[in-house]
């Protein structure tokens, strides 16, 4: 559920095609809204705001929906 919430979120912010590069930048700019979003969806649950487990997963499910990713391999552009 909390990962659900991320994942939406990450879909708002980067719109409809989108490249793990730019998930990846997304990322590296800092993860503080995600923290916040778990802790709005999941006050009572404490392990819930770990960034290890809700944004890490939430990042690494959205990844798969790149434009450049193929299952692990990053599918360059020709020419």
């Amino acid at each position: 559920m909390i990962i659900d919430v991320i994942v939406a979120e990450l879909r708002r912010r980067l719109g409809g095609r989108f490249s793990a590069q730019e998930l990846s930048e997304l990322y590296a700019r800092g993860s503080t809204w995600c923290l916040q979003l778990a802790m709005q969806t999941a006050p009572d649950d404490a392990w819930a705001w770990d960034s290890a487990i809700v944004v890490d997963a939430a990042f690494a499910r959205y990844l798969r929906e790149a434009a450049d990713y193929a299952g692990g391999r990053l599918i360059v552009a020709e020419g």
